[in-house]
């Protein structure tokens, strides 16, 4: 039975030398003869050289927000970022996403274009094996991004990258003519009940700018849209929520007595951004 990474091998450059990849016997080799195994997990490594300086999430960081996204709080955010990724003529028959994380975003996509196959990438071990079983169409790839993304010039026609950093440069690459980049970011009203009574980390109010320069020049803007809606939330959410991000870095132990002293259900606003662009 075929794999979903084999499926994929064929969009793969090696990060060796750049050719493309065939995949037999758990096994993804090219013609130089660089050959990467297959995890008995069902992701492949491909990162190469020194230790990469990407932290990436711990485990722990991806059970949390496995638990919270499985309650189905991010349900519109993963609605929007699936009809952006989707959206227009062509129905996308590869999709990317980049800090993929838990692949729950990408299984969203996969589930709303039935044809498509798609690639998790994270450069976490813990990320790329949920990655592995995130949807049966989802092939796993550990890599870091900001080395470069190790697929073929081209080669895809829709990428993503959902609360997560990017290498515009490298997704403009690998994008055919006519592809689409879907990225999802926080406003700062995203969260805003629990940041400052928990300590959490801040958005960065000059995000959208930053964004904007990181794209400049690289993609124009094709459609935006901000989702924002309320949350009702119990201790357990918070708790999850305070350790599946960044904050997760500065948190006290989850039996935080902040969290305790709450109302048993807080009401706490999502506020994404959700922006599509298409290279130059």
């Amino acid at each position: 039975m075929r794999t979903a990474l084999a499926d994929v091998a064929g969009l793969l450059a090696c990060p060796e030398c750049g050719l493309g990849f065939e995949s037999h016997d758990r096994v993804l080799s090219c013609a130089t003869g660089h050959s990467f195994d297959i995890a008995r997990q069902g992701y492949v490594s491909l990162l190469t050289g020194a230790s990469t300086k990407m932290t990436g999430d711990t485990a722990a960081m991806l059970d949390a927000r496995a638990a919270f996204q499985g309650r189905d709080h991010f349900a519109p955010v993963a609605t929007a970022v699936a009809t952006a990724v989707t959206s227009g003529d062509d129905p996308p028959s590869t999709a990317l996403e980049v800090g993929a994380g838990t692949g729950y975003y990408l299984a969203g996509v996969l589930d709303a274009a039935p044809r498509a196959r798609g690639i998790a990438l994270d450069v976490a071990k813990p990320a790329a094996r949920r990655g592995a079983r995130a949807h049966p169409r989802a092939a796993s790839i550990l890599a870091d991004a900001w080395r470069g993304l190790p697929v073929r010039d081209g080669a895809l026609n829709r990428v993503l990258s959902v609360f997560a950093p990017r290498n515009p440069s490298e997704v403009a690459r690998v994008l055919a003519t006519g592809g689409r980049f879907v990225v999802a970011t926080p406003t700062e009203r995203h969260l805003a009940e629990l940041v400052g009574p928990l300590s959490m980390v801040t958005v960065d109010p000059d995000k959208d700018r930053r964004l904007a320069e990181a794209m400049s020049g690289i993609f124009e803007i094709v459609d935006r849209t901000v989702v924002e809606y309320s949350m009702k939330l119990g201790h357990d959410d918070v708790r999850n929520v305070v350790a599946m991000g960044p904050s997760a870095h500065h948190a006290e132990e989850s039996a935080d007595p902040r969290i305790s002293a709450m109302p048993e259900t807080v009401e706490v606003t999502a506020s994404v951004l959700v922006s599509s662009y298409r290279p130059w």
